[in-house]
């Protein structure tokens, strides 16, 4: 089975376009449709339906579609592993992270791998931290840099690279910034806003609130801590944010006391880097990893 024939293939499945399939692989649509059209012959059947300009799988395409995935990977993975026996950091990494992080704390690790290993072609995608670390479990990449899960998973190994320091905030206008001091009960009466509850930081919050017996009033939640920051700068609600989002002075830190009257009470949450311990890592993989340690290292 010509493996170009199959990543034609899971190239027109995953982007259920022959043309754009045709763009991401460099070549025309006619060569994608004639390995398209070699492979239904080599199985005897219909891979795709083609209803006008829909394209879709049949149900010999799903079956087929896993199988072709693990065919290339196993092939990426061969390949890998002959280049890496030359000591040479060069080859794919395939990284998983989240927009926050990868807007506030990868860009000067990015640059500098870059600089010491230019061999290396970088593929980074972006997705929420829950769903990047299900990726890495499933072995699609080679490292995830994520806000931490609670997963009892032995599979997936992970190395805390940052620490994030979390704030409550609000905007410099609203009523709880105008007070030297503010406990979680004064905070309750107000309107939040945070990311889902499936994340990590509302999870945190929640519990904060839930052991002092009160309630959250959560009007609306976005995944994403940068329209939670603008919408917070704008005085819909309160929330909790980062340090590393709070350098330009545009919100108001608040000093919130517990119900033991311990001041300056603050949440911190954990930015890991995980990967999967039955996937090997690759001299390109080993490289990354080290620099996100020499953070670590800085940190502390």
């Amino acid at each position: 089975m010509d493996t170009q024939n199959l990543r034609a293939f899971v190239a027109v499945a995953e982007n259920s376009s022959f043309s754009t399939a045709a763009a991401k692989l460099h070549i025309t649509q006619p060569a994608i449709s004639k390995r398209i059209h070699l492979l239904e012959v080599q199985l005897g059947t219909s891979l795709f339906d083609r209803i006008g300009r829909q394209v879709s799988l049949t149900e010999a395409g799903n079956t087929l579609l896993p199988h072709a995935q693990k065919i290339l990977d196993n092939i990426e993975f061969a390949k890998q592993a002959v280049a890496d026996l030359s000591g040479e950091v060069r080859g794919q990494l395939k990284l998983v992270t989240s927009h926050h992080i990868g807007l506030h704390r990868l860009p000067l690790v990015l640059r500098e791998y870059a600089e010491h290993y230019p061999l290396v072609d970088l593929d980074i995608r972006f997705m929420d931290s829950a769903e990047a670390f299900l990726a890495v479990q499933h072995g699609d990449f080679d490292l995830g840099i994520v806000t931490e899960v609670d997963s009892a998973d032995t599979q997936v190994c992970s190395k805390t690279i940052w620490t994030d320091q979390m704030h409550f905030v609000t905007a410099r206008q609203h009523p709880l910034a105008q007070q030297a001091n503010v406990t979680l009960a004064q905070i309750s009466q107000y309107p939040a806003l945070l990311p889902e509850r499936r994340f990590f930081t509302t999870q945190l919050v929640e519990s904060l609130f839930a052991r002092e017996g009160l309630q959250l009033q959560i009007n609306l939640s976005t995944n994403f801590l940068e329209t939670i920051k603008a919408l917070i700068t704008a005085g819909y609600a309160w929330g909790v944010l980062p340090d590393s989002m709070l350098s330009d002075g545009s919100l108001a830190v608040l000093n919130v006391q517990g119900a033991t009257g311990k001041n300056g009470l603050s949440l911190t949450r954990n930015l890991d880097c995980i990967f999967h311990k039955q996937r090997q890592m690759s001299n390109a993989a080993t490289a990354f990893f080290e620099l996100l340690c020499q953070q670590n290292d800085q940190q502390t």
